[in-house]
């Protein structure tokens, strides 16, 4: 074993400080110093795509991916050359198939059957399955849609029914609907056939889709976020969206106020999730779990009137924690232990 890690990095973005870095990048790479390791930081670029493959392949046991894809235009180019990594037997932290498996919106579907996700979760890849599903699922009940691209909240949309509807199985094309985006809480009344023609926007193109959930209204008790270092939680983040009827976002953007609590603290959600995590592997493609990740929840009640926690969302691509740097020798830790196991 070399002993050796290299994180990767891109020139630019709005998540760098003055010296061009990603703040918790250099705390994690003196962490490893600090243990014996060698950690260098490799900036991709796709000009030397060749060279650094050539480079990482010979010099180190593994990767870190600090990269948030929405600062890199040649995305495909740099998952490829990750997974040609892992392929010679670099360990990849995390696999690139894993970022878009737990990342993407749709985890959230291939998740149904567990105890975190309700039934009536759907997703759409087609225009022609939305316009006859989701009219259907909109006659339930209040419903969220989320589009898989996008982030602060952007074509994230609560859709509830204005003034009464008769009891049926779908719902008219001209029913008049109510429509919240999770971006600044912003509220437009439209019509349902009309709204279903604006959303092909979030189905077409690539990686295009929506999922359709049911909207939980105990999200104004606030977003509970479980920050994973690998398979343990570290650290909670209590999101409570703006005060109005129609807040739901639970993004600083847009107002909500944020809490940071001990996993102690919130012992049932963690205890829960640990529970479900060999599931959400398997389900989710069986890959290594990411090294530093995230799990968002709302709070829903079951029927015996007990709370439970409601998955919201996963992301995995490149979560800072700028706010507790602290973590750095855990993860440093952890890459250890990953790195060594394997």
């Amino acid at each position: 074993m070399k002993k050796s890690i290299v994180f990767f990095e891109v020139r630019g973005g709005s998540d760098k400080g003055e010296d061009g870095y990603r703040k918790d990048t250099m705390p994690m790479v003196n962490a490893l110093k600090e243990r014996g390791w060698n950690a260098e930081v490799v900036f991709f670029e796709i000009a030397k795509k060749d060279e650094i493959y050539l480079y990482v392949k010979e010099n180190f046991d593994g990767y870190v991916s600090r990269i948030n894809p929405g600062n890199l235009k040649e995305e495909n180019e740099y998952f490829d050359m990750l997974r040609q990594l892992c392929k010679d037997g670099l360990i990849g932290m995390p696999h690139p198939d894993a970022m878009i498996g737990y990342g993407a919106k749709d985890a959230l579907t291939k998740l149904v059957g567990t105890d975190l996700v309700p039934n009536d979760t759907y997703a759409y890849y087609d225009i022609k399955t939305f316009k006859e599903t989701f009219p259907k699922s909109l006659a339930k009940g209040e419903r969220v849609l989320k589009q898989n691209r996008g982030s602060t909240g952007e074509g994230i949309w609560r859709v509830s029914v204005e003034g009464n509807c008769c009891a049926t199985d779908t719902l008219p094309l001209n029913t008049k609907i109510k429509c919240t985006e999770a971006k600044d809480n912003h509220v437009e009344y439209r019509e349902l056939g009309e709204f279903m023609d604006f959303c092909e926007q979030y189905i077409i193109g690539d990686n295009g889709m929506l999922v359709d959930m049911t909207f939980l209204p105990r999200i104004k008790e606030g977003e509970i976020r479980l920050l994973m270092l690998y398979n343990t939680p570290v650290n909670v983040v209590h999101k409570k969206p703006a005060e109005g009827s129609d807040a739901f976002s639970a993004t600083l953007f847009s107002g909500a106020k944020y809490r940071y609590d001990k996993p102690e603290q919130w012992k049932e959600l963690v205890d829960m999730f640990l529970n479900e995590l060999p599931k959400v592997r398997q389900k989710l493609g069986d890959y290594d779990l990411p090294l530093i990740w995230t799990a968002d929840f709302i709070l829903d009640t079951d029927s015996n009137g007990k709370d439970k926690y409601i998955l919201g969302e996963i992301n995995c691509s490149c979560v800072g924690f700028t706010s507790h740097l602290e973590l750095a020798g855990e993860v440093a830790e952890n890459i250890i232990q990953i790195v060594s196991k394997a």
